[in-house]
């Protein structure tokens, strides 16, 4: 099968790419809507994109009206954001936090998730990933005829649970993905876990 994406849709093509390109991270992103009213979504267009600075990316759509998505607005007004890897047992609080909701109301109130505090940053983290990034806006660029927003984060400070790390004679942290269990986004309403792990050598 050869598909021409020209001849398609937008939402065909949507379609077609989140069902080809898995699987993918999710970033589970909290912001803040104002008076500590703390605003969680989804994004499975979500990757790493250098070390120096650290930076990771996600991209935004619209909401159903057209107007700016909370993560955008809460983004772009305050300038940090906790981006967490959700684990495999957390798929349908995942999906529940992707409703589309007024600006201010809070998914945490409907997914029943809990937040601690993040040492040494302003926003807190969900209690229960294994894996948070503290991050701050590093810039926002528009594209696409919709558009979407792709958001850079700079990361600040990584929370890593100490139950799913080793650390080896060196002092190098080694993470173990299988306690990690990262939730992976796949096509239409599936989700992926981890399943084996292959670990290869790189050549020199």
């Amino acid at each position: 099968m050869l598909v021409n994406l020209e001849q398609l849709s937008a939402n065909n093509v949507y379609h077609l790419m989140t069902q080809t390109i898995i699987p993918r991270p999710i970033a589970w992103v909290l912001t803040d809507s104002g008076d500590q009213n703390y605003n969680l979504a989804p994004f499975s267009y979500f990757t790493a994109v250098s070390s120096a600075p650290p930076l990771l990316m996600f991209s935004v759509g619209k909401k159903p009206d057209g107007s700016a998505k909370d993560t955008t607005v809460n983004v772009k007004q305050n300038k940090k954001l906790v981006i967490h890897i959700a684990n495999s047992d957390q798929s349908k609080a995942v999906t529940a936090s992707a409703a589309t909701l007024e600006h201010g109301e809070s998914e945490l109130l409907s997914t029943g998730l809990e937040t601690v505090e993040f040492e040494g940053f302003s926003l807190p983290r969900l209690k229960d990933c294994h894996i948070a990034f503290a991050c701050t806006l590093f810039e926002t660029q528009e594209l696409g005829e919709t558009p979407q927003t792709l958001i850079f984060a700079k990361i600040e400070h990584i929370y890593i649970n100490d139950e799913v790390i080793n650390i080896d004679d060196k002092g190098r942290v080694k993470v173990l993905a299988n306690k990690v269990n990262p939730l992976s986004r796949l096509g239409g309403s599936e989700y992926g876990s981890l399943g084996d792990i292959i670990s290869n050598i790189r050549p020199k």
